[in-house]
C-alpha cells in the first residue's frame, strides 16, 4: 500500500470508531435552547475523550439511544475540553456529568457513575 492510500484507510477508521462511540449529537446551544423552549426531553454528556468513565458512559447511552423507548429523547454531548463556555453554562464541575432536562427543566444529574445497571436507571428518568 503507498502511504496516502494507508493514512486514507487509518483516518477512515478513525472516524468510523468516533461515529460508534459517540454518545449523541454534538452539543449546540441553539438546538439545545429550542429543544428546551419546546419541552422536549434533553440528555446532556459532559463528555472527556480521554475519559474512562465517560467511555463507560457511553456504552450504556448509546444503548439508551437505539432504545425505541428513547426514541422521543434527544442526546447531546458537549466536549469537556472543547466546549468550556457549556461546561460552565451546565455548572458541570467535572467531565462525566450526565444531566437530564424534562418541561424545559432539569430533573437530575449524575457524575462519575460507570455502574452499567446505575446508568441504566438513571437514563431511564428521562422517559
Amino acid at each position: 500500500m503507498t502511504k496516502t492510500w494507508m493514512r486514507y484507510v487509518l483516518l477512515t477508521m478513525a472516524l468510523l470508531s468516533s461515529q460508534v462511540f459517540a454518545a449523541g449529537r454534538i452539543y449546540n446551544q441553539q438546538v439545545f435552547e429550542n429543544l428546551i423552549s419546546q419541552g422536549k426531553t434533553v440528555v446532556v454528556h459532559i463528555h472527556a475523550d480521554w475519559c474512562g468513565t465517560c467511555k463507560a458512559q457511553d456504552v450504556q447511552i448509546n444503548a439508551a439511544m437505539n432504545a425505541a423507548e428513547f426514541k422521543d429523547v434527544t442526546f447531546l454531548e458537549v466536549d469537556y475540553d472543547g466546549q468550556r463556555k457549556s461546561v460552565t453554562f451546565f455548572k458541570a464541575k467535572i467531565q462525566s456529568t450526565i444531566i437530564i432536562f424534562k418541561n424545559g427543566k432539569e430533573i437530575d444529574r449524575s457524575a462519575m457513575e460507570r455502574e452499567a445497571a446505575e446508568l441504566q436507571a438513571f437514563l431511564k428518568k428521562a422517559l
